[in-house]
Formats: structure tokens, sequence, C-alpha cells
């Protein structure tokens, strides 16, 4: 988080000034590309939603080279992505400069609101540059392209690549991820005693404290799932452990929450009935692998980041005060965000046998009850 800080306080300051500075482009026609850069800094979820369009760029111009420059805290996320050539990171120096002296025809900024990716963009002298024209950063790019709170995240990148004539269609259809068989493997061996067998994934963590359900209503979730006859695994990161240990704590399942990498978190929500949790990139993780969701939502735009389709619940309060929460900026609550706090533990469980009853009578026409 330290590093994420960092880099926002350097983009407040030097990217300001650098879109000021640089020298505005000059427009050029489009060609057929045949070396591509995405630019993709941030977090887990922007990077899994961007992986539909790297896909259709493919499969439009095949013998196409396609590049992304990502970050630490990302850049796992497009080894799911075969489409992908070469993966550098920008907190990295030496991948940094790799990246900018590659010769592309095109680059991609796909940032949404800060600044010094779309210098790096600029600096990239590609002949087409194309980026959200948010902000001031519009003057970095030959093709400008506007932005819409109001549209699915997924949609927007897409808008990214009108100048190509490329549209969403099926191809952004999930499953769009796929997870390295030796990843699979190694999941399957954490699994335990679990494998084989129905569970439910649950992850109870997110970015920021105001989207995080609770550990204890995800532990009586828990309980109430286990009662019916669903086991949990509780899928996560380091900083999810203790939560995961108090969610499982009366052999209610099991928590793998710090003990997988990316990769085998993939694959553990890859073999689940369905995911339970918040706004995060799990989530759209669990999107991509065509697997069901119940999502929480609050602080985060529903309409830009919940899942679509019929395979997805979502639940939100729709209070007044939210969604609150635009380009990556949540505001700080003393006392805890009222829009996830007013969830309930049976709303979820609702949702979750809801969701389970539908992929049955999918799968198995006639079929009505579920334990």
């Amino acid at each position: 988080m330290l590093k994420v800080r960092f880099l926002k306080t350097l983009d407040r300051f030097v990217g300001t000034t650098a879109v000021f500075l640089a020298p505005r482009p000059e427009p050029a026609p489009i060609t057929e590309p045949r070396r591509i850069l995405f630019i993709r800094p941030g977090g887990i979820g922007d990077a899994v939603l961007l992986i539909p369009v790297i896909r259709a760029v493919r499969e439009k111009y095949p013998g196409c080279e396609i590049t992304v420059l990502a970050e630490q805290r990302n850049a796992a996320v497009f080894t799911f992505c075969r489409e992908i050539g070469r993966t550098l990171r920008y907190d990295r120096l030496r991948e940094l400069v790799a990246a900018l002296r590659g010769d592309y025809d095109m680059v991609v900024d796909t940032e949404q609101w800060h600044r010094l990716s779309a210098v790096l963009a600029r600096f990239s002298d590609a002949p087409a540059m194309l980026g959200f024209a948010t902000n001031a950063r519009s003057r970095m790019f030959t093709h400008p392209i506007p932005y819409s709170h109001e549209d699915y995240e997924v949609d927007s990148f897409f808008a990214l690549l009108k100048p190509l004539g490329l549209k969403k269609d099926s191809r952004a259809a999930a499953p769009f991820l796929h997870v390295p068989e030796r990843a699979v493997t190694a999941a399957h061996e954490k699994l335990g005693d679990l494998r084989g067998r129905h569970y439910i994934s649950l992850f109870p963590g997110a970015s920021i404290p105001e989207r995080r359900w609770g550990t204890e209503k995800f532990r009586e979730l828990a309980r109430c799932l286990n009662r019916r006859g669903y086991p949990v695994v509780v899928v996560g990161g380091k900083g999810d452990e203790e939560a995961g240990r108090g969610i499982v704590d009366g052999g209610f399942g099991l928590n793998l929450a710090g003990s997988t990498s990316l990769a085998e978190t993939a694959a553990v929500i890859s073999r689940s009935l369905l995911l339970v949790s918040g706004d995060s990139g799990l989530l759209h993780i669990a999107v991509g692998l065509g697997v069901r969701t119940v999502s929480l939502f609050g602080p985060g735009i529903e309409k830009k980041w919940a899942p679509r389709g019929g395979d997805h619940i979502v639940l939100n309060r729709r209070l007044s005060c939210s969604p609150c929460t635009r380009f990556g900026y949540t505001p700080r609550y003393r006392i805890g965000a009222r829009c996830l706090a007013d969830i309930g533990v049976e709303e979820v469980e609702s949702a979750v046998i809801k969701s389970l009853v539908w992929s049955l009578k999918e799968n198995f026409p006639g079929t009505e009850q579920i334990p």
C-alpha cells in the first residue's frame, strides 16, 4: 500500500505538471498494428476486465505482438491470457525502460484518471496513442476517448478501440480467463479433503476497509451454508489470513487465504459452485472464469463494476450516499459503511440458495428444490 500511495502522490505532482509540459502528438491515421502496448496500472479487477479487449484485438490482428505494461500488484492477472506475448511492470525501472524502448505501432493507455501512464504513452512515440480523456491527460493522445461512470468497465475498455472498428460482441462473454495447468494442480492438492466435493468460495477481503462486509457476518454465513451441507473455502491474500481463520473456526470449511498464489486462488474459485464477495478483483476473476457469484455492493459503482448476466446476483442497499467512489477514491467512514453493514446474513444466504437453484434448473430441468 505504501508503494501505491507513493505512485499516486508522484502522479499528483509530477504527472500533473508533465501533461502540460509535454507537446501534443500529431494526429495520424491508424494502420494495421504489428506491435501494441497496453498500459494497465492499478488493481486486479481492471486488469481482468481488460482481457476480453486484448483477446478481441488479437483475434482481429492474429499476427500482432501484444505487450502489457502493468504493475506488481496486478501483473499476475495477465498470465490468464494466452494472447499476451510479454508482461512488464512499470514499478520496476528496468522493465519500464524496456517498455519505453519498444517499437510500437500503437499504445493503448487503459488508466482512467491518473496522468503518469498518459505521459508514458506520449513518450513511447508510437504513431497511434489511445486513452481516456478524463482530464488534461487527453493532451497526450492522438485519439482521446470519452469515459463514463455509467458504463460497465468492459464496455469502457472496448470504447478505447472504436478507432480500430472493434466493438464488444460475444467474444467478451465468459469464460475468458485461462488458469495455468500448474496452478490447477497445486490448488487441487491444497483443497485436501474437499477435493471432488461441492463447496462455496468466500472472499472476505477488499482493497479498503469500507468495502468489507465483516468477518463475523462471513462466519455466520459459513455456518448457515455448512448446515445446508455446503462447506466453504475462504480465499484471499496474506492480509486475509486472520479473517479466514475466524470464518472457518468451528469446522465450517477450509481457510486458504494467504496460502495460494493468485493463479491458485483462481483455480480454487473455478472449482467452486459459487463465490460470495464484495466489490473486488477476485469477484471479477470469478466472472471471467464463468463461476456464479453473489456480490455485495455499496461504496462502489454498481453500473460500472457489478457482474452482468443471470449467473450473478448483486446485493445493494442503494442508500442516498452511495455510490461514493470516484476514480478509485472512497471517502473514509468513522463508524463503517452502512451500505454494506445493512446487508444481512439471511439475505446473502437466500441469494446463494436462489443462485444454486437457478443453476440446477439450467443443468437439470425439472429440479425444484435444493437443501
